[in-house]
């Protein structure tokens, strides 16, 4: 769930006796139960029982803990608004929207839902980027711990580095030197792998007059940036899991709205990304659960093996061609256990993804509308709320400890069906305004978007070589 402005704790004092957690299903089978606790932010961070870094598993998959950005975990001091939340996601989803109107041929980002506040440059050259969680990786020898957003939807792993010759933002840890680093190492203008940066950053490379080093630039949807050396050196996931000739973006000049984090971590399918570099060691698969609230912890696993328990997979497409997003066949949905009339030509139109950074969930507006309207009908014993940005379905909870809400799954190709958490399907801002954590898309050509809030508390497995995602519940 994305993070709340401190400003809202105070209204969750009188709900601080209940417990937090996830939904449970009520008597019939098709409703959820949930605290309304559960919903709400909460100052105080809240760790899982056994902190899982550098934890050496039977099948050396190493797992780094998870954290929201602006939650209490990671030591934030303040969180955005929902109205900043809301502007940086729809930033995100319209250059998302971009990259599929570039390469189907469409063209034109007039077509794509402008945001009130945001205007996205229809580049080429820009990347998704960030990300709302983050985990603490070790770099260089010796190694310092740095926390790097991560994101399923960029390539590249950058951090901040001394000496800053152009400027760095303010974060949580020491900004990395590798000047005091015995294994760090520039790439050369020369190296092939330095020709392979315009395919993970959107642009070509540049060099160096005086080193002839590779320079790499990448640049983000909300006009946040890095640039500096491309290089390679050593990455620590635990103690016991060491990436040699790690290849990574050390960034000289660095603006953007990265909060405390040091840098990002790319998660994304191209030939620069962790998952690619690390195919041989983990197999092209990695794992995480992201917490239910901002002030819970899950984890980052990289490797086989998982968390346990039972998990439903459906192939990973190339929606609309485009191969470096995850992309899903997703063919219907259901609302307290009915499917709802949805052509199956909607989501074959749009195409879908799944994505850690997108807050929101985004839907085909045809298929929104189908869920905005069962969903109403399953919540007309609460009373309505005004809209909170780009959601309109909002209810005034105020008067409630917990609530009843119809389920909802989403049917993926080939059988697979995947029921939400409670949490998964509402968005609190307050108790006098909850809502539906969905969002139309204007065009029905649009790609649809799985969110993150519809992920959490989710076990979701990537096994990029296998060709598919799975699902898992109660992950964390």
């Amino acid at each position: 769930m994305a993070a709340l402005s401190l400003s809202s704790f105070s209204l969750l004092f009188f709900f601080l006796f209940f417990h937090s957690f996830a939904g449970k299903v009520a008597p019939d089978g098709h409703h959820l139960t949930v605290e309304l606790a559960a919903l709400l932010p909460s100052a105080a961070c809240s760790r899982r029982s056994a902190k899982v870094t550098g934890v050496k598993k039977e099948d050396s998959s190493p797992s780094l803990e998870v954290v929201h950005r602006h939650g209490p975990c990671a030591g934030a001091s303040k969180a955005p608004s929902e109205a900043e939340i809301f502007v940086r996601d729809q930033a995100r989803v319209d250059l998302i929207h971009s990259k599929f109107s570039e390469e189907s041929g469409s063209g034109s980002v007039q077509r794509i839902r402008p945001s009130k506040a945001t205007k996205i440059p229809a580049k080429s050259g820009a990347t998704i980027g960030s990300g709302n969680y983050i985990v603490s990786v070790g770099l260089g020898t010796p190694k310092k711990e740095l926390s790097l957003i991560f994101d399923t939807g960029s390539d590249l792993t950058w951090t901040q580095c001394e000496p800053c010759a152009r400027y760095c933002y303010s974060q949580k840890d020491p900004v990395f030197a590798p000047s005091k680093s015995t294994s760090y190492s520039n790439i050369s203008c020369s190296s092939p792998s330095c020709s392979q940066l315009e395919s993970g950053t959107g642009n070509e490379p540049g060099c160096s007059s005086a080193t002839k080093s590779c320079i790499y630039g990448i640049q983000y949807g909300d006009q946040s940036f890095s640039v500096g050396y491309f290089a390679k050196e050593t990455l620590s996931l635990s103690s016991y899991d060491v990436i040699e000739n790690f290849l990574f973006g050390c960034g000289q000049n660095n603006r953007g709205l990265f909060g405390s984090a040091a840098g990002l971590l790319g998660l994304g399918q191209d030939k620069i990304s962790i998952v690619k570099q690390t195919a041989q060691k983990y197999g092209q698969i990695f794992s995480y659960c992201l917490p239910k609230t901002a002030s819970s912890t899950g984890y980052l696993t990289f490797g086989g093996g998982g968390n346990g328990g039972a998990l439903k997979y459906t192939p990973i497409t190339k929606a609309h061609g485009v191969a470096n997003f995850y992309g899903l066949d997703v063919v219907g949905i259901k609302v307290g256990g009915t499917q709802l009339p949805i052509s199956s030509s909607v989501f074959s139109t749009s195409g879908a993804i799944i994505d850690s950074g997108t807050v929101i969930t985004r839907l085909p507006p045809a298929a929104y509308d189908a869920l905005k309207s069962a969903f109403q009908k399953g919540m007309t014993a609460y009373p309505k709320a005004p809209e909170l940005s780009i959601l309109d379905t909002c209810y005034d909870l105020s008067k409630y400890t917990s609530v009843d809400v119809p389920k909802v799954s989403f049917l993926f190709k080939g059988g697979t069906e995947l029921d939400l958490d409670a949490i998964g399907i509402l968005y609190g801002a307050s108790p006098e305004q909850v809502c539906l954590a969905f969002a139309g898309n204007q065009d029905p050509r649009s790609v649809a978007i799985i969110g993150n809030v519809q992920q959490k508390s989710l076990q979701v497995v990537y096994d990029v070589g296998g060709g598919r995602v799975g699902f898992g519940y109660n992950g964390c």
